[in-house]
């Protein structure tokens, strides 16, 4: 697996033909045999995958969190709503919602670890999505997700593979 540093460097590289291959899934990929096939990587590659070691997700992104879940992250960090969002958060411009001040997340541990613990945003625990349904719909945020994680750059690399694709520039 490649490492975390290098991501970003080595998906940068290969973004003309990560691109080329998206587009071969598109016209050529069955969507319910796409959907087993990500599933399966995405188990298969996360069973001994340790995050925390990682947390490039947490270092290149603001943290998203849903005005729903203000209160509960509030008395996780032992504060009130409304310091809550002046220390830490802004309106999101796109959702109805907060997201972090800063890159890397506000709440990112040195240890790797989300202050929020178990209380951490969905689309924190979900991320990168990999195992997700409808894969062959949001093949393109799948290319953004392989500049980021180490696990998703894979899991297309493999995919690549099963497809016995080859990249002709």
């Amino acid at each position: 697996m490649i490492a975390p540093r290098k991501i970003r460097f080595e998906a940068g590289k290969r973004r003309n033909e990560n691109f080329a291959f998206h587009t071969y899934l598109k016209c050529n990929a069955e969507e319910d045999k796409l959907d087993e096939q990500f599933q399966k990587l995405h188990q298969e590659l996360f069973r001994n995958y340790d995050c925390s070691r990682c947390r490039n997700c947490c270092k290149m992104y603001r943290g998203s969190i849903p005005k729903e879940d203000l209160e509960q992250d509030a008395g996780v960090l032992g504060l009130t709503k409304e310091e809550l969002i002046e220390k830490y958060l802004e309106k999101s411009e796109t959702e109805d919602g907060y997201e972090t001040k800063h890159v890397p997340c506000d709440f990112l541990d040195q240890n790797g670890d989300c202050r929020l613990g178990s209380c951490k945003p969905q689309s924190c625990k979900t991320f990168p999505y990999t195992d997700q349904p409808e894969r062959l719909y949001s093949l393109l945020s799948v290319l953004d997700v392989i500049e980021v994680c180490p696990v998703a750059f894979e899991i297309f690399e493999r995919l690549k593979k099963e497809y016995g694709w080859k990249y002709q520039r």
